[in-house]
């Protein structure tokens, strides 16, 4: 049967018909249809990157979906790429001063018109079949708000590494508040697909913080209990390069223990924050050994995490991982 407008309105509007009706109609057709998932794009300073993402983005098929991208005021020359790809593809686009990541993310959730939401970052690769398989999953698991994926870390120039990275296959098969909370586990942004209803209820992101993904995932958590982790959904090849956000390690550790402070009531309240301590003094010891030290009387602590990552004050940099 040839699927068109007309006889999908003709039958029960359900996720099924409309993933049918994507997949037998042409491209065109396609982007017409009441999105399932909507993409969010923010964009800030990716003139390399942009373009490969958008296209990652847009040759998604197998569900009605929309992109839906904001350039947050780049420098460089994003804005020029983007409105030549949107006169091409046809996705919603918007460019305006810079805002801050955060304020974007909400300006986007604003926009999107999709049950489900992704974030997804403009220097990164989606593969195929990501949005269908991760859609697919959330459909059949009505009871949750909230699915993750895997990744894989790619080169600046995009060479993608062989394996999944290890440290989100250990979420498999659910996360938990208490393992985020505590450090134990690890979310990564772009492996993300959220009912997008769940995040409103919520206030959408955190505007006291200066990053999006960790706030959002402890107020869900918490809010909806554990969430599922699936071991075979790649949702992104994120590429590694030296002006990713989380960069700034002292910015990001500093706004992590602002964040627990909202948990205070919480048991773990005091092992948490000397659990991300360690991790901090972790990084500090790997990248600059004679601030490691001078920050000893802060950060340590008699917990196993900590005394476990002492000595890497005393082993050489390249003898370590970071």
């Amino acid at each position: 049967m040839e699927y068109s407008i007309t006889n999908m309105f003709a039958e029960k509007m359900d996720e099924n018909v409309y993933v049918k009706a994507f997949v037998q109609g042409s491209e065109t057709e396609q982007r017409e249809y009441v999105p399932l998932v909507s993409v969010l794009m923010a964009s800030y300073n990716h003139e390399k990157f942009v373009e490969a993402a958008v296209r990652s983005v847009m040759a998604q098929k197998g569900v009605p979906f929309e992109l839906i991208v904001i350039d947050d005021g780049s420098s460089d020359h994003s804005p020029e790429i983007l409105e030549r790809l949107q006169a091409e593809l046809k996705f919603t686009y918007v460019h305006r001063p810079n805002k801050g990541v955060v304020a974007t993310m909400n300006e986007l959730l604003s926009m999107a018109n999709g049950k489900y939401f992704c974030s997804f970052a403009s220097d990164d690769i989606m593969p195929p079949e990501r949005l269908r398989r991760q859609s697919d999953f959330l459909a059949q698991h009505p009871r949750s708000v909230a699915c993750f994926g895997q990744i894989k870390t790619m080169s600046p120039d995009g060479e993608v590494s062989a394996e999944m990275d290890p440290l989100y296959m250990n979420n498999v098969p659910e996360v938990r508040f208490e393992q985020l909370f505590v450090s134990d586990r690890a979310l990564h942004g772009c492996s993300e697909m959220i009912v997008t209803e769940a995040v409103r209820s919520l206030g959408g992101y955190d505007t006291n913080f200066y990053f999006e993904d960790l706030p959002l995932y402890l107020a869900l958590l918490s809010h909806y209990g554990p969430q599922p982790v699936s071991p075979d959904i790649m949702c992104c090849y994120y590429r590694v390069h030296g002006s990713n956000m989380h960069a700034d390690y002292d910015k990001m550790y500093r706004e992590i223990l602002k964040l627990l402070d909202l948990y205070k009531s919480h048991r773990l309240y005091a092992y948490a924050c000397k659990r991300w301590k360690a991790r901090w003094f972790s990084t500090l010891a790997y990248n600059d050994k004679r601030e490691a030290l001078r920050r000893l009387p802060e950060l340590a602590s008699l917990t196993p995490a900590f005394l476990f990552r002492l000595p890497k004050l005393f082993i050489p940099k390249k003898f370590l991982k970071c």
